[in-house]
């Protein structure tokens, strides 16, 4: 039986793809929102410590870490506008979302500092997890609207049948053990 496309004629084999990609989809979706929330409260808590511990009180140090993050957002929203629309990226979106991700993960290091080079990375851990399954989401995204517009088909590798293993040795036929 040849491997299965979203090509194929039946209803079965193309709904168990389609089934597939949105469970897939769904569960990464579920698992960035789980690791985000618990990541964005967290890193938002170490950069709002860092932030009054240099002279900065009131509203200032609780909207001052969220510039940070909406950084991050926007300049992930502005590339993945260009991928689907296959426009070149920016190379401003590219500098400011390094220099959120720099700006987020020193603000999340300098928190645990104190607690010596070990605390500076536990502390930064949250920062890597926000961004690391937010950009996961996003290269999703963008090949999910590749993929929707005809650009990037599954290979005949996607699916391919269960392999046949046979514990037992295949005795050689009386035709093929005739030599002459």
């Amino acid at each position: 039986m040849p491997p299965a496309t979203p090509h194929d004629n039946s209803p079965r084999t193309f709904l168990s793809l389609i089934d597939t990609d949105r469970l897939i989809r769904w569960s990464t979706a579920a698992a960035v929102v789980c690791v985000a929330t618990v990541a964005a409260i967290v890193s938002y808590r170490h950069a709002f410590h860092v932030v009054r511990s240099y002279g900065e009180d009131g509203l200032t140090a609780r909207v001052v870490p969220l510039t940070v993050d909406g950084l991050i957002y926007a300049s992930s929203m502005v590339m993945l506008h260009s991928a689907r629309r296959r426009t070149p990226v920016p190379a401003l979106a590219r500098w400011l979302l390094g220099l959120g991700i720099a700006a987020t993960v020193a603000a999340n290091a300098a928190h645990g500092l104190a607690d010596g080079l070990v605390g500076a990375l536990v502390a930064a851990w949250p920062a890597f997890a926000l961004v690391g399954s937010y950009e996961l989401l996003m290269l999703m995204v963008r090949n999910m609207g590749r993929a929707s517009e005809g650009v990037s088909e599954p290979t005949q590798d996607v699916v391919r049948e269960p392999a046949r293993i046979s514990l037992v040795p295949e005795m050689p036929s009386a035709a093929s053990s005739n030599v002459g």
